[in-house]
């Protein structure tokens, strides 16, 4: 009786650990799947993330080349107002040269005049 017992005990002692070895086959696979599900959780984030990433690059980059073409246009603008406002104020010397000149000229003629009108003065 005793040694049925024992091998009564010792036949569910392994029924137990082929049961409780079964279980950790298929828990072990679970986590597996578990964390394969959460990794590519976690990579499709990441994959996106990247993407965005190198979105906001290209567009960085248009962003400068955009800046320096802007740059260089707005002194060349610069350039021409500056030209244009040289121009100007050589217009308004000439301008001002030619209304001297017109004036002298003006006194000139008058004193001609005076003279023409007066005549010659007898000594």
């Amino acid at each position: 009786m005793l040694s049925s017992m024992m091998k009564e005990h010792l036949k569910r002692q392994q029924e137990k650990r082929e049961e409780i070895a079964k279980k950790k086959v298929a828990a072990t696979e679970l986590v597996g799947d578990v964390t394969n599900h959460l990794v590519n959780h976690l990579n499709d984030g990441v994959a996106q993330a990247y993407l965005n990433q190198r979105k906001l690059d290209s567009e960085t980059k248009q962003l400068q080349t955009n800046v320096v073409q802007f740059s260089k246009q707005a002194n060349q603008w610069l350039n021409l107002v500056k030209t244009l406002d040289k121009s100007v104020k050589e217009l308004g010397d000439v301008e001002n040269w030619a209304k001297k000149i017109e004036n002298d000229l003006k006194v000139i003629s008058s004193a001609l005049e005076y003279v023409y009108k007066v005549g010659p003065q007898p000594k």
